[in-house]
């Protein structure tokens, strides 16, 4: 029997506003995956860290607060390290669409904006685990 996909929901930074961040962890609950919510406030390295004790397969980062540019390229930078290369990074939030292209020319997988239907979001793991991981 095959497993859920499992995913790592985070909120990295000072960023207080996780009201996003819920919807979409339990959008993915409903679609029938394993979420792991880490709450507010997380470091780069507190994410990366949980990632790899949960064995999770994506994580998706709620990002408003502006630091995208910053974030994202420290926690695939972890990862590396950790050598967790078969783990999707995506998320969304207030990211500009050119840095949105910057972020998936280093890695990062899609990206999506504010009101991106849930369902997308879901079948885009989905999709991604189903075509880069083996259990």
């Amino acid at each position: 029997m095959k497993r859920p996909v499992r995913v790592l929901v985070a909120k990295v930074g000072l960023d207080g506003h996780d009201r996003g961040a819920k919807v979409i962890a339990t959008a993915l609950r409903d679609s029938g995956m394993e979420v792991i919510y880490t709450g507010l406030r997380q470091t780069p390295e507190m994410v990366v860290n949980a990632a790899l004790q949960e064995d999770v397969d994506a994580i998706g980062i709620s990002i408003l607060s502006g630091a995208h540019m910053t974030v994202f390229p420290k926690v695939m930078a972890l990862l590396k390290e950790k050598g967790m290369n078969d783990v999707l990074v995506t998320g969304g939030g207030i990211i500009p669409e050119d840095d949105m292209k910057q972020l998936n020319e280093m890695g990062v997988g899609k990206l999506f904006a504010p009101g991106a239907a849930t369902a997308d979001i879901a079948k885009y793991i989905e999709d991604w685990v189903a075509a880069n991981r083996t259990f």
